[in-house]
């Protein structure tokens, strides 16, 4: 059967709490910029296969979008 145990839940370690704080931060900003990028694919998709910009003018729009969302971001 299963054990008991009536103890702490954490045995281990102390936190770094420094550590935990700049990774929560990376994954924050790795979110928001993906977020921006995958917009940017989007509009790109959009403009590309419904407007007139063909697809080199779908990659140019991307690519423009793209690094100024990474810009705005930071």
């Amino acid at each position: 059967m299963a054990e008991h145990n009536t103890g702490p839940a954490e045995t281990g370690a102390p936190m770094d709490y420094k550590e935990h704080e700049k990774t929560y931060n990376l994954f924050l900003s790795s979110a928001r910029v993906g977020s921006a990028i995958i917009a940017a694919l989007l509009i790109a998709m959009a403009a590309s296969f419904f407007g007139h910009a063909g697809f080199l003018g779908g990659v140019l729009i991307f690519i423009v979008l793209s690094i100024a969302s990474i810009i705005l971001l930071r």
